[in-house]
């Protein structure tokens, strides 16, 4: 860790406890600098947003149980047990394929954002740029080269606007 050392108020020395603690920070500053570490935890935290907003997006459909899905006349028709047994399986199932997808997106991204830094050597615009066109690239590769150009173009326009409005100057700066 570069800089001075952290000394509690009251001057005491540093003890073994303290020691231990600064040893953990130095550790998690390591891992949270190198890109094998921001893309596993980019990987992890999108797989956590996106179970949470599958979760929602999936318990949002359940609004109306007489809805026009060719499903809904069939679970109506089953006792209420199996009706919530159904309902909370295809729950579970859609909120995890959100979660899959979200935690492939954010380690993609982040893990081509860190190693195009470390190219590069700066931190501007352009690697959040390049990453999105990478990233979005490889997602839309499966559909074939148009959708791969498509997913690159669209992909930086969107990491390109998130990241212009994220460095923008703050009202109080």
């Amino acid at each position: 860790m570069n800089g001075p050392m952290f000394n509690p108020p009251g001057g005491g020395g540093m003890d073994g406890a303290d020691a231990q603690t600064m040893a953990a920070v130095r550790s998690m500053q390591m891992l949270m600098e190198s890109c094998p570490g921001k893309t596993v935890v980019s990987g992890v935290m999108g797989f956590a947003l996106g179970g949470a907003f599958g979760l929602f997006m999936a318990s949002m459909q359940y609004d109306t149980p007489l809805s026009s899905s060719p499903n809904a006349q069939a679970i109506t028709s089953l006792p209420l047990r199996q009706q919530l047994r159904a309902g909370f399986k295809d729950l579970g199932s859609r909120s995890f394929s959100s979660a899959k997808n979200f935690g492939k997106v954010g380690a993609i991204f982040a893990g081509t954002e860190c190693c195009i830094e470390g190219f590069r050597a700066k931190n501007d615009l352009k690697n959040g740029v390049m990453a999105g066109c990478i990233t979005g690239g490889v997602l839309a590769a499966p559909a074939g080269p148009q959708a791969a150009a498509l997913g690159c173009a669209g992909f930086a326009a969107f990491s390109l606007a998130i990241d212009s409005y994220m460095r923008r100057p703050s009202e109080t700066d």
